[in-house]
């Protein structure tokens, strides 16, 4: 069976101020997303699962455990990790921590919540 692992922000946690966000962007909007992108990884016959983080090392120590639990085909990294500038080195954090975690899963950007099935896809040969 293929698993896949979306990892992104918990919406609660985002700063909505930063310019660098769509306007209008809300935690309702993202989490709307997230439900799109696991009813969509689901029907795709996978096993999905979704590892919200908070922006600290308490979010870094939330994804080693949840990498720990299961081997994943594919990590996707959601948009709201790696978009905002100011996030990079929290980026950073969240890429070495997947390196490690599951060396042998390829690792996907998404660019919305969405496309995260069409994009882990790309990486697993499920098109």
């Amino acid at each position: 069976m293929t698993r896949v692992l979306f990892v992104g922000q918990k919406p609660e946690t985002v700063d909505f101020s930063d310019p660098s966000l769509p306007p209008g962007f809300n935690a309702e909007k993202i989490q709307a997303g997230i439900d799109i992108a696991e009813t969509t990884m689901t029907e795709r016959g996978w096993d999905a699962d979704i590892c919200m983080i908070a922006p600290d090392d308490s979010g870094i120590a939330t994804l080693a455990s949840q990498l720990a639990k299961v081997g994943y085909n594919c990590v996707v990294v959601g948009g709201g990790l790696r978009i905002p500038p100011k996030g990079l080195p929290f980026f950073e954090k969240v890429v070495n921590a997947i390196h490690q975690g599951a060396p042998k899963a390829a690792i996907a950007f998404n660019t919305r919540p969405e496309d995260t099935a069409e994009v882990a896809a790309r990486w697993i040969g499920a098109d």
